[in-house]
């Protein structure tokens, strides 16, 4: 009966310690799969102003850009972010903004990014983060259908205009000796003073100019300033990890062909290669 008893006493213990092994397997694999889930999240995590929101300040009407009237703004900027945010889990939100303040906007908190045909620049680095470059931009020389003005050359002494804030505002001051420059809270302002003869030139992203030029016949892009500029999406300089994530959408959307179908739709045209294979998506 003894020999029984501890005979059942062993087989009872061998149990317990099968029992506890398997469950200490059970626990490690657990364990595994939640630091595998739980890396998965933080490589996501991001915070927005609002919750499932992405909060986009953007300067409206930059055709074909952005523009349009709220809430059914459009361009191609606008089809970018709508992209990304997808790809993001995320809504989107366009809070039209001036350009000369967006960026004092995005440092207050007001957007979680600025989409706004944005040239990335050492000096604006010095105040926000970009995303890789989504864009390659020149400068132009826009006038009048019914202008004689050919080149910069010709702006030697006349006065003429750009949008405040914007590099083209920049090139109009800093390389052009004109008489004076003036600037203009949006671009259609610099185009309507074009019209009205109280200036004879404009400085403008070309391909905002020849937008113009296509859509209107009122004005004409008589020179491409090469400057070899890229626009970025601008981003608060604390938020490091919301444009981290947005880089590696915009790495899929330039792999996937996603970016290629939005730039064929706006520009008619197959977008540059190298465009295609720059940002690492980090």
């Amino acid at each position: 009966m003894r020999e029984k008893r501890r005979s059942l006493l062993v087989v009872a213990l061998l149990a317990l310690v099968c029992a506890l092994a398997l469950a200490a397997c059970g626990d490690d694999d657990d364990d595994d799969g939640a630091a595998q889930t739980n890396g998965a999240t933080q490589a996501q995590q991001f915070d927005t102003i609002e919750a499932g929101v992405l909060t986009v300040g953007s300067d409206i009407p930059y055709e074909p850009f952005e523009f349009g009237r709220e809430p059914d703004y459009e361009g191609f900027d606008i089809d970018m972010v709508n992209a990304i945010a997808e790809r993001l889990g995320l809504e989107v939100k366009i809070v039209k903004t001036p350009f000369d303040t967006i960026f004092r906007n995005l440092a207050q908190g007001r957007f979680d990014m600025v989409a706004s045909a944005t040239t990335i620049t050492e000096e604006r680095k010095r105040t926000v983060d970009f995303s890789d470059p989504y864009f390659n931009a020149d400068q132009s020389v826009v006038v009048p259908a019914d202008s004689d003005i050919q080149s910069v050359a010709d702006l030697e002494g006349e006065v003429i205009g750009a949008q405040l804030g914007t590099t083209g505002a920049e090139y109009a001051q800093n390389e052009i000796d004109a008489a004076d420059v003036r600037t203009y809270d949006v671009v259609d302002d610099a185009f309507q003073a074009l019209q009205a003869g109280q200036i004879v030139a404009a400085i403008i992203d070309f391909p905002v100019a020849k937008r113009a030029e296509v859509e209107t016949g009122d004005v004409k892009v008589v020179e491409t300033i090469q400057t070899d500029e890229q626009y970025g999406f601008a981003f608060a300089k604390e938020s490091t990890a919301l444009r981290d994530a947005v880089n590696r959408a915009l790495a899929e959307i330039k792999q996937d062909g996603t970016y290629e179908e939005i730039f064929r739709k706006w520009f008619e045209a197959d977008p540059p290669a190298e465009i295609l294979q720059s940002g690492s998506g980090g």
